[in-house]
């Protein structure tokens, strides 16, 4: 059995649309080959290589949703990484670094707490889009 990307709801082999929210919410929707596109789109976000990957790979790189969630943990991962050196430029100046390891590591939780928070919309065929690296992403995922 399938499940509704809209409200989770169970919908029988061989439909498309779901009783329960209108009859609006399609299936989860799968590609011609390989894996479904809400799986790929939950991986894309495992790290920053298999969202390299799945722009790389042919079923993977034509789904617009797969290309958003690989471009947008691509991005988050270019951010988290910019923030990180930011924070070690600043801790060379003395007595900042018991500002700034601390600094270091809620970065590093909020942005694992984030990731697997993305993976599960993912994973329900939701795209969410971050603030400023949603939009990029969406950018990106459009153009072909």
């Amino acid at each position: 059995m399938a499940f509704c990307n809209m409200c989770g709801a169970q919908i029988a082999d061989g439909t498309t649309t779901c009783a329960a929210c209108s009859g609006k919410a399609p299936a989860a929707g799968t590609s011609t080959q390989g894996m479904a596109e809400n799986v790929a789109g939950m991986l894309a976000y495992v790290t920053f290589i298999p969202a390299i990957i799945f722009l790389i790979l042919e079923p993977y790189n034509k789904s617009r949703f797969v290309r958003f969630h690989a471009f947008q943990c691509i991005f988050l991962t270019l951010a988290v990484f910019v923030l990180h050196i930011g924070l070690m430029i600043v801790a060379v100046v003395p007595f900042m670094i018991f500002l700034t390891a601390p600094l270091h590591l809620l970065v590093t939780l909020a942005t694992i707490v984030l990731l697997v928070f993305l993976a599960l919309k993912a994973n329900q065929g939701q795209k969410y889009k971050l603030p400023v690296i949603g939009d990029m992403a969406e950018k990106q995922a459009n153009t072909v």
